[in-house]
């Protein structure tokens, strides 16, 4: 129970009226430790309350211990704007009893707005990295006040290539702090050095393996001969499959916008997600899809993190995720605070090694699934590697006749002259000494 960890009267207050009883897993293993300042490094599944479990300790912290200074007291990067959003939220409703207050620090909305909003000094910034070292190259933003950094999904953020923003950060912050570092799948021993460097001999947390499915989540495999008839299989999911909200995903902004366009086209209503967006307007279709409006969400992976949805519970991989880790965000959206769902990927023969792989990194077998009347001509590969990917043919080793031995001799003999022909001979080299000229063979 919360109550066992003696935390300020107001956030235990705040902890009571949203019915939080007892801390996840994640939050278990976790609170003692951060409570007691030390850093961490914590691996858990998504949808398990990681979230809280670094929310929570945080405000106690700066309840309990008075400001340093007038900058922000606490610094939380996350890779999307999407998952700062939903930390915002999070971190509003557990500080509702309190007078702190938090911020998003995040592109998609005008920076000079932004900067005059952040003079109010909140004490917690919840930022992207791109955006905070705009503010950061203007000097519209101090940490030098920083007390806790938190880098959640820090692993996303090197993938999206801000790891020099990020190290930059993390130099900028004190080195008088508390680093907590919290991700789905970023083991202890795969944290890049960088990272490794800004954690203070950290408590180490692996709840589970980052390479591990969701227990509570079918998965589901359906093969297509090519790309109209993934297409089909998609609009007939989307038409007869039981859901009360669902998550289409795809790998490109283009095909995100086209699909929108077809799947209406069927009279199937949909928001669609992606990096091109305003803050704005990313905001207004994740606010339809919670609130019911909506039903179907179409997104780039920008979707893959930071959307906690209640009633999600179909995701379906239009195309297939690049590696096993965007596939465990990918079908995370799902499944969320023990509830199930189901995730289906629509296989066309070129991703079928992909698929592979994921299994393989995975350590699973995705259940093999059929649509009636829209199977195709292509239900897998005829051979399989032990990998599970496609075998191709072998070459067969045809053995030569003597004249055709005798033919290859002479060709092979005719190319090594060819190529001595044509080498150039070394020129002399002349060598100016002040003197009069000499030369000098090579």
């Amino acid at each position: 129970m919360f109550h066992e960890y003696q935390l300020h009267e107001r956030l235990v207050k705040a902890i009571t009226a949203l019915n939080f009883t007892t801390p996840t897993p994640v939050q278990q293993a976790t609170l003692n430790d951060s409570l007691a300042g030390t850093d961490l490094l914590v691996t858990a599944p998504t949808g398990s309350g990681k979230t809280a479990a670094f929310v929570v300790p945080l405000l106690d912290r700066l309840l309990n211990t008075k400001a340093p200074g007038y900058e922000a007291r606490a610094l939380i990067l996350t890779p999307t704007r999407e998952l700062a959003i939903q930390v915002q939220a999070q971190l509003t409703a557990l500080a509702q009893f309190t007078f702190i207050k938090g911020d998003t620090v995040c592109g998609g909305e005008e920076f000079k707005p932004q900067a005059a909003r952040l003079r109010k000094n909140p004490d917690i910034l919840i930022a992207t990295p791109g955006r905070l070292i705009d503010h950061l190259d203007k000097g519209t933003i101090d940490l030098s006040d920083i007390e806790v950094l938190i880098l959640d999904e820090a692993d996303r953020m090197l993938d999206m290539g801000f790891a020099d923003d990020v190290t930059r950060i993390i130099d900028t912050c004190p080195a008088q702090r508390q680093t907590m570092l919290f991700s789905a799948t970023l083991s202890a021993q795969e944290i890049p050095s960088s990272m490794k460097s800004s954690l203070n001999d950290p408590a180490v947390h692996e709840l589970s393996s980052h390479r591990e499915v969701h227990a509570k989540i079918v998965h589901q495999v359906i093969t297509a001969t090519d790309e109209a008839l993934k297409e089909k299989q998609l609009i007939s999911l989307l038409q007869k499959e039981s859901y009360e909200k669902a998550i289409v995903f795809t790998n490109t902004i283009v095909e995100a916008a086209r699909l929108n366009g077809r799947v209406r086209h069927f009279g199937i209503r949909a928001g669609v997600l992606h990096g091109d967006l305003t803050q704005e307007q990313r905001k207004h279709i994740v606010n339809l899809l919670k609130n019911g409006t909506l039903k179907i969400l179409i997104a780039t992976d920008v979707a893959a993190r930071g959307i906690d949805i209640k009633g999600i519970d179909l995701v379906i991989n239009k195309d297939m995720p690049r590696s096993g880790d965007d596939y465990i965000h990918r079908t995370g959206r799902t499944g969320r605070a023990g509830e199930e769902g189901k995730a289906i990927s629509l296989v066309c023969p070129t991703e079928w090694n992909l698929m592979a792989s994921i299994e393989r990194y995975l350590k699973t077998a995705f259940e093999k699934r059929r649509i009636k009347g829209l199977e195709g001509s292509y239900l897998g590969p005829k051979k399989l590697k032990s990998s599970g990917k496609a075998a191709g043919p072998k070459k067969k080793k045809v053995a030569k006749t003597p004249a055709a031995k005798k033919a290859a001799v002479k060709k092979a003999s005719k190319v090594k002259k060819t190529t001595a022909a044509k080498k150039p001979k070394a020129k002399p080299m002349i060598i100016d000494d002040g003197n009069a000229p000499f030369t000098r063979k090579k």
